[in-house]
């Protein structure tokens, strides 16, 4: 009897994994699907072409109208200053040892004084710091936002590259790019 049943499950277990393998489970998506913005079916179609993930959806485009790079603003601040400052302290650790079986079974328990560092942060007047209140921002503005064009001078932040480029580039030339953040 426990060895039909042992049968059955392992039976089970590599129809299950036979299934897995096919890409009968899980997500729903199956082998053949987009996962995490990955396509991860090469050749679909029959032509042996691989397809191009379509534009991220924060992807914009639109003719380059300006530049503009504004540094970081600082300004200076003062803080706590915290030190760390230890206390040597002790404590009793208890430490019981058991010896024999059955009966004959006997506890001995004996205590050591064990010494340790206590230690915390502790304020200790203030100190200067240069506070940052405005990050670095590289930005470009665009006009006919996404061919739409009532949607002019539209500032969005973007990677150092991305102002790089569009920096060189020629006036209401068209450019696609993902930015980092909108306004300016």
């Amino acid at each position: 009897m426990f060895g039909k049943r042992l049968l059955v499950a392992g039976a089970t277990a590599v129809l299950m994994a036979g299934l897995g393998a096919c890409g009968g489970g899980g997500g729903g998506g199956g082998a053949r699907g987009v996962d995490s913005g990955a396509v991860t079916d090469a050749g679909q179609g029959g032509t042996g072409t691989v397809q191009e993930a379509p534009p991220s959806p924060h992807t914009v485009s639109g003719l380059k109208d300006s530049v503009r790079h504004l540094a970081a603003k600082t300004t200076r601040a003062t803080r706590p200053h915290l030190v760390r400052k230890c206390t040597s302290a002790t404590r009793q650790v208890r430490h019981t040892q058991r010896t024999g079986t059955g009966t004959h079974r006997t506890t001995r328990t004996w205590y050591t004084t064990e010494r340790y560092q206590s230690c915390k942060k502790v304020r200790t007047g203030t100190e200067t710091y240069t506070r940052t209140v405005r990050p670095q921002r590289w930005c470009v503005s665009l006009d006919d936002v996404a061919g739409d064009t009532a949607r002019d001078d539209v500032w969005y932040q973007v990677t150092p590259a991305t102002y790089n480029e569009a920096h060189g580039a020629d006036e209401h030339a068209r450019m696609e790019f993902t930015p980092t953040g909108t306004g300016c």
